[in-house]
C-alpha cells in the first residue's frame, strides 16, 4: 500500500457462536505454493549439463532430480515437465542470439566492420555457451510444437540478417563473394563449430577465437580488415 493512503474496507458480519458457515472454494482448493526460485534454477542448470552431454532423448528426469539431489517426483514442484526445461532454454538461448546481434551491430555504417562484429559476437556466444550452442543444434527437432517453430524462426532471423549484411557488402563493392547464401552458411556452421570444440582450460581464449572467426570470416568474402578507427 502506497504510503499516506488508507483503505476502509467493509466489515463482514461476525457469525456468532455455533452459526453455520459455509466453506468457500478458496478454502478448499488453495493455489500452489510458489516455486523455490534457487531450485528452479539449480534444475535447469542440472538440464542444460545433462541435455549437453548426453542430449535431451538421453536424458531422464530422475538424472536430473539426481544431480540437484532432489526426488524426481519433488521436480514438479519446480518444472512443468522436461519438454518446459528444453523449450526454456532454447527459447532463451535464440532470443540472446538476436539480442547480442543487434546489439553488436547498432549504429555501425561500415559493412566490414558490421559482419566482423557479427561473426565475433557469434563465435564468442558460442565458446562461452557452449552447453546451450549444442543442445540449440542438436535437440531442437525434440521440441514440439508450437515452440519448434519458434526457435526456428528465430534462427533464420538472425541468418537473414547476417546474409543481408553480406549481400549488402556484394552490392557496395566492399565484398567479392559468388553466393551470398553458401558464404553466411559457411561463415554461421564455422562459429557453431566452436562449441564442440573450445576447450576453455586451453592455450585459445574464448575471445582470441572469437576475433580469429570474425577475420576468418572476412576473408572468405573477400574483403580485408575493416577501418576500425
Amino acid at each position: 500500500m502506497a504510503a499516506g493512503f488508507s483503505v476502509r474496507m467493509p466489515t463482514a458480519p461476525v457469525a456468532s457462536l455455533g452459526e453455520d458457515r459455509p466453506v468457500s472454494s478458496e478454502t478448499t482448493h488453495r493455489a500452489p505454493p510458489p516455486r523455490d526460485r534457487g531450485t528452479e534454477q539449480s534444475v535447469r542448470e542440472a538440464a542444460l549439463t545433462l541435455f549437453a552431454q548426453r542430449g535431451y532423448h538421453g536424458t531422464a528426469l530422475r538424472d536430473i532430480a539426481n544431480d540437484v539431489g532432489i526426488r524426481t517426483p519433488s521436480l514438479y514442484n519446480h518444472i512443468e515437465s522436461k519438454q518446459e526445461l528444453l523449450r526454456g532454454i532454447l527459447l532463451t538461448t535464440t532470443e540472446q542470439v538476436w539480442s547480442d546481434f543487434e546489439a553488436a551491430v547498432a549504429g555501425v555504417n561500415d559493412v566490414g566492420e558490421r559482419l566482423r562484429r557479427a561473426v565475433q559476437t557469434y563465435a564468442l556466444r558460442h565458446a562461452i555457451h557452449r552447453r546451450e550452442a549444442l543442445i540449440v543444434n542438436r535437440d531442437v527437432a525434440s521440441l514440439g510444437e508450437p515452440a519448434r517453430s519458434e526457435v526456428m524462426a528465430l534462427r533464420r532471423r538472425h541468418e537473414r540478417a547476417v546474409r543481408q549484411i553480406i549481400i549488402e557488402g556484394v552490392g557496395a563493392g566492399t565484398f567479392r563473394v559468388d553466393d551470398p547464401f553458401l558464404a553466411s552458411f559457411g561463415i554461421l556452421e564455422m562459429c557453431v563449430s566452436v562449441a564442440r570444440w573450445f576447450d576453455p582450460a586451453g592455450a585459445l581464449s574464448a575471445e582470441h577465437i572469437a576475433s580469429e572467426h570474425a577475420r576468418f570470416a572476412l576473408r572468405l568474402v573477400g574483403a580485408g580488415e575493416p577501418d576500425r578507427s
